[in-house]
C-alpha cells in the first residue's frame, strides 16, 4: 500500500489573527509541564473566516484517529446521508421443497454495518424465501476488494485488539469476536461467540481483587489455532466480554454463518470457501446496510478503524470503479478535496482511519475542513456523529457531570505520544465555534489534564484572555 503524497511540506503559512497562545493557555500548558512547541491550537467562530487562536497550526502532524473526519465527510458530500451498500445472496442450483441442491453465494458489497444480528436477519430472509437446507458449498465473494491482507500484528504488535482488524467487502460484525468470561464454583468458564478456534482457560480465579482495570490481569494469545486464557480474573466482574480480532475477515464470517444457520434450524451439508461468484449464478435476495448518516456515526462516535477503511475503500470504487483499493481510496479523497477548492499541500492519506504512522494533516487544514463542513446541509448528520462532551462515544468520560457536558462534539484520535481532538463547540456566549487540538507529548497523563483544561477554558470564556475558572478543569 501506498499513501497518496503530495510534496510534503514541514511548515506552510496561513493568516491567523492571533499566532501566539492566549495567556490562560499558557498558564495552563506550564500547570501540565507540557511545552508549547508541543501543542497545536486553532479556534475559530463559525460565523468568521478568521481564527481567535491558531498557534502552530500550520504544522504538519499526525492526525490518529481525527483523520476519520476526513473521511466521513468525503463519504457523506460524495454519496449522501441516505446511501447504502447491498449484500447480495445469489444461488447456483436448483431450489425445491426447502432444499437448495447447489451453492448460496454471500457476495460482499462493501457494508461496513453487517453486524451479527443484521447478519442473523439477511439469514433468517434466505430461510423464510424458501432456503433451508444447502446441499453445496457457500461462498464468500470477497472479490469488491482487491487489497492485500496485512498481519494483524504489524501496527503494535496486538493482533488481537479489535482496532487492528482487516477490511473486507463481506465483513460479519466489524470482525469482532467475544470471548465470554464467568467465574462459576468450579473456576472461570470461557466461550467464543461464535465459537472459531479451540479454547484453553486456564486462567484462576482472583476472589480479592476489584474489577478495575480486569483486563490487566488476563493474558489472551492466540497460540497457532488454539486460543488460551490465563492469569487471573477478579470474580466481582461476574460475567464479562471481551472482543478479540482473532482471525481473518472470511474465516470469522464462515464462523459466523455456521453458528447463525444452525441457530435458525438451517441445515448445510456442504464447505465454506472463499471464491467467485458464477456467472450463471441467480439473484436471491438483496440485503442493504443501515444509511450512511448512521455508518458515520458508528465511526467517528466509537472511532471505529475497520469501519472507516472500508468506507475509504468504497469511496475509491465509487469515484474509479471496481474492484476498490487503496490508491483508489486515497486519490478519491484527494480529488474531492480538489472539487471543493480545498487544497493541503501537506496532506498525506494512507487508509482514512487515523490508524497509521504516515497519515498527516496541519491542524489549520483540518480546520478550514471543518469551517467549510459547517455551512452545507451535511453539517447536521456530520455533527451528530460526533462524540458529545461527557455524554457519549470516546467523549463520554470528559468533563462529565460540569455544567460543560453536552457543549462540544469533538472526535479524539490518540496514538504512542499523540492525543488530538476536534470540533465544534459552544461558548458560554452562546457562539458557535470549531476547535482542533493536537498535542505531541509522551506523558499521556499530563496530555489528558491540559485537553481537559485547555477545552473547558474555550468553554467557559467568551474573552480569550479570561483565565480558567477553579472547579472547571480538575475532572
Amino acid at each position: 500500500m501506498r499513501p497518496y503524497l503530495f510534496p510534503l511540506l514541514s511548515l506552510f503559512f496561513i493568516q491567523a489573527a492571533h499566532a501566539d497562545l492566549p495567556s490562560a493557555v499558557s498558564q495552563i500548558l506550564r500547570q501540565s509541564r507540557i511545552p508549547e512547541s508541543s501543542v497545536a491550537l486553532v479556534i475559530q467562530p463559525l460565523d468568521t473566516n478568521e481564527a481567535e487562536v491558531a498557534h502552530a497550526s500550520a504544522q504538519v502532524l499526525n492526525p490518529a484517529s481525527v483523520m476519520k473526519l476526513l473521511t466521513t465527510l468525503a463519504a457523506l458530500d460524495t454519496l449522501g446521508p441516505a446511501h447504502a451498500w447491498k449484500t447480495r445472496v445469489l444461488v447456483e442450483g436448483e431450489v425445491s421443497d426447502g432444499v437448495l441442491h447447489g451453492d448460496l453465494i454471500l457476495q460482499g458489497g462493501g457494508d461496513p454495518s453487517l453486524t451479527q444480528e443484521r447478519f442473523w436477519s439477511l439469514l433468517r430472509e434466505v430461510q423464510a424465501r424458501g432456503i433451508r437446507e444447502i446441499h453445496g458449498d457457500v461462498i464468500l465473494d470477497n472479490s469488491l476488494y482487491a487489497i492485500d491482507m496485512p498481519d494483524p500484528a504489524d501496527f503494535d504488535q496486538a493482533p488481537l485488539k479489535t482496532y487492528n482488524a482487516n477490511p473486507a467487502a463481506f465483513l460479519v460484525n466489524y470482525n469482532a469476536v467475544a470471548l465470554r468470561l464467568a467465574p462459576q464454583a468450579t473456576g472461570l468458564t470461557a466461550r467464543l461467540d461464535p465459537p472459531g478456534l479451540p479454547l484453553e482457560a486456564s486462567a484462576e480465579l482472583d476472589r480479592q481483587a476489584s474489577c478495575d482495570d480486569w483486563q490487566d490481569s488476563l493474558e489472551v494469545k492466540r497460540e497457532g489455532d488454539v486460543l488460551r486464557v490465563s492469569g487471573r480474573y477478579p470474580v466481582a466482574c461476574g460475567e464479562r466480554s471481551l472482543w478479540l480480532n482473532l482471525t481473518c475477515p472470511a474465516a470469522t464470517a464462515a464462523s459466523a454463518f455456521k453458528s447463525l444457520w444452525q441457530e435458525l434450524g438451517g441445515i448445510h451439508t456442504g464447505q465454506m470457501r472463499v471464491g467467485l461468484t458464477p456467472t450463471t449464478a441467480r439473484l436471491w435476495l438483496e440485503h442493504e446496510s443501515i444509511p450512511l448518516s448512521l455508518i458515520v456515526r458508528d465511526i467517528n462516535k466509537f472511532s471505529n478503524n475497520v469501519m472507516a477503511k472500508m468506507l475509504f475503500l468504497n469511496l475509491g470504487a465509487a469515484r474509479y470503479g471496481a474492484p476498490a483499493t487503496w490508491e483508489k481510496g486515497q486519490a478519491a479523497v484527494i480529488a474531492w478535496l480538489a472539487d471543493k477548492g480545498m487544497h493541503f499541500p501537506e496532506l498525506v492519506v494512507e487508509n482514512g482511519s487515523g490508524l497509521s504512522r504516515m497519515e498527516r494533516i496541519a491542524p489549520a487544514s483540518l480546520a478550514s475542513l471543518l469551517a467549510w463542513a459547517a455551512r452545507q446541509p451535511l453539517y447536521y448528520d456530520f455533527a451528530a456523529s460526533l462524540p458529545t462532551l461527557g455524554q457519549d462515544g470516546t467523549q463520554k468520560r470528559r468533563l462529565n457531570g460540569t455544567p460543560l457536558a453536552g457543549r462540544a462534539w469533538l472526535k479524539t484520535g490518540s496514538l504512542n505520544g499523540i492525543r488530538n481532538q476536534a470540533g465544534y463547540l459552544v461558548d458560554a456566549a452562546g457562539r458557535r465555534k470549531l476547535l482542533v487540538l493536537f498535542i505531541n507529548h509522551a506523558n499521556t497523563a499530563q496530555v489528558t489534564q491540559a485537553q481537559r483544561a485547555i477545552l473547558a477554558w474555550a468553554l467557559s470564556s467568551s474573552n480569550l484572555e479570561e483565565t480558567p475558572k477553579p472547579g472547571l478543569v480538575a475532572r
